[in-house]
């Protein structure tokens, strides 16, 4: 049987500067720093999937699209990740993760984790360059997330010279 990788988003979103929104996980004790990231649902695109999973854990809605990576990136849960996961009947091995970078119209737009109060995901925000996440990342996502600040690298900078 091939191995599941679950199809997600991890969403990219830059300020007027070029430094990228990175949440902390509210699960968490720590502070353990993300990008706002979900499954993408059956039926849903990649962009879609973007615009929800943004809107639903932060609450912003007014960006523009800049760019989606042409392709996912895998990484491997550990092990107590998928007993975790197994737990709730999901069977994958990691995720299929995609990346879309997106600006804010308004760099004073509110970013509101309650959106949904029965799943908050995140308990904390901050704006940082973009090499700074990879080393922010919990350590299996860190080469995925290397990829990504290496793609999307360029485009930041082009935000900055605007």
């Amino acid at each position: 049987m091939a191995e599941q990788f679950r199809e997600n988003v991890a969403i990219i979103v830059s300020n007027s500067e070029g430094k990228v929104l990175l949440c902390a996980r509210a699960d968490n004790a720590g502070m353990e720093w993300q990008f706002p990231q979900g499954g993408i649902d059956s039926g849903e695109s990649v962009l879609e999937a973007a615009y929800r999973e943004l809107r639903e854990e932060t609450g912003i809605t007014d960006v523009d699209f800049i760019k989606e990576m042409p392709e996912g990136v895998k990484y491997y849960f550990p092990d107590a990740v998928k007993i975790k996961f197994s737990k709730n009947g999901w069977q994958n091995v990691g995720q299929n993760q995609h990346y879309v970078l997106f600006k804010l119209k308004n760099d004073n737009t509110k970013i509101d984790f309650e959106t949904n109060p029965q799943e908050i995901e995140f308990k904390a925000h901050r704006w940082a360059e973009i090499d700074e996440a990879p080393r922010e990342i919990v350590y299996f996502k860190k080469e995925a997330y290397q990829k990504a600040a290496a793609y999307f690298k360029p485009y930041l900078e082009e935000i900055k010279k605007r």
